[in-house]
């Protein structure tokens, strides 16, 4: 049961971060779809791209739920159930607090995590123009890696998740969440950007978020 709340809460986050995708991917779907070859197939480009953008969302929700279980395997931490679920909740909380946009703490990951994108950026980069549906593709797997509260937060259950394909299906769920948005974009469809950028629409979501994570904390107890 609680693992199906994170999942949900991850497809949510991602579903309902409009506002947040359009200022972190809007500038790069549309360095996407500007080059894209004439004659060739918008939706076709979109959606390798997206493949690309959220396989690595993937193997990162794999990769971190591997080193939760690591951790667990290691230290042998008593209680580390409760633990790592309260750790869930918490952090289920602050997601929806960022969504809610009540408080900004996610910010900080994100600043964090631009040190390592400035070595990758510059191979994003070398992908424009893009060509072929391939190398949409790969311009998606790296900037998969962009930094993002959103992403840090989901990668947060992930490892608290103590589970490689628990974590990979967090971050698979999330980034489904994110896919109507981001195709929207490419495709200049207006309407599901306005529904899912409603000011009310957002705050509605973030305190079920936030409800949901107190869930998983009295569910620990």
């Amino acid at each position: 049961m609680l693992t199906e709340l994170t999942i949900i809460s991850a497809f949510l986050a991602g579903l309902l971060s409009t506002g947040h995708c359009i200022g972190m991917c809007g500038g790069i779907v549309g360095a996407l779809t500007l080059t894209i070859p004439k004659n060739q197939s918008l939706w076709l480009y979109l959606f390798s791209y997206n493949l690309g953008r959220i396989s690595s969302y993937t193997v990162a929700g794999l990769l971190v739920g591997f080193l939760g279980a690591s951790v667990a395997d290691q230290f042998s931490l008593h209680n580390y159930h409760f633990i790592i679920l309260q750790f869930s909740g918490i952090f289920m909380i602050i997601l929806g607090l960022y969504m809610g946009d009540w408080w900004k703490g996610l910010s900080a990951l994100e600043r964090m995590g631009a040190h390592v994108w400035c070595k990758l950026e510059p191979l994003g980069q070398s992908l424009i123009p893009v060509k072929n549906p391939w190398q949409a593709f790969s311009f998606g797997l790296i900037w998969g890696w962009l930094p993002c509260g959103l992403v840090y937060s989901i990668l947060a259950f992930s490892l608290a998740s103590s589970n490689i394909m628990q974590g990979g299906t967090l971050m698979l769920a999330f980034g489904l969440g994110t896919l109507p948005t981001t195709l929207a974009l490419g495709a200049t469809t207006k309407w599901i950007i306005t529904l899912t950028n409603n000011f009310r629409v957002r705050q509605f979501t973030a305190i079920l978020i936030i409800i949901l994570g107190l869930i998983v904390i009295y569910e620990a107890g």
